[in-house]
């Protein structure tokens, strides 16, 4: 079965770095595309990042002007996020997905993880 585990969020302060990670198990990992997502108190889940399978594209929310960056290490079958300028905004559970591809991410038919949560004050 597909398992995906996040890790690496905590509380920081404006202004400074996080890096997540998601790493997988139970699947081929070259074969799946990866997305973050988040989910603030109160607010719809948010798309994030997304990283096709072979590692040369990836796609970012508008929102982030820049500053968020999302990769794969095959080796280690683990998708990262790094996070940086962090503001009070990106609070939220930060959410790991998988799928054939990006597009079958976003249409909801992609494998999840239980979420890490990243809270950022002022």
């Amino acid at each position: 079965q597909v398992e995906l585990v996040e890790s690496g969020g905590g509380l920081v302060q404006a202004g400074e770095s996080l890096r997540l990670s998601c790493a997988a198990s139970g699947i081929i990992f070259s074969n799946y595309a990866f997305a973050w997502f988040r989910q603030a108190p109160g607010k719809e889940r948010e798309f994030v990042a997304a990283i096709k399978k072979s590692g040369d594209t990836t796609h970012y929310a508008d929102s982030l002007n820049g500053r968020f960056t999302i990769s794969r290490d095959n080796s280690k079958s683990t998708v990262y996020l790094q996070m940086n300028s962090l503001q009070p905004e990106d609070t939220a559970v930060y959410y790991c997905a998988a799928g054939f591809t990006i597009a079958a991410i976003h249409a909801d038919l992609g494998s999840w993880g239980q979420g890490t949560q990243v809270t950022v004050s002022s």
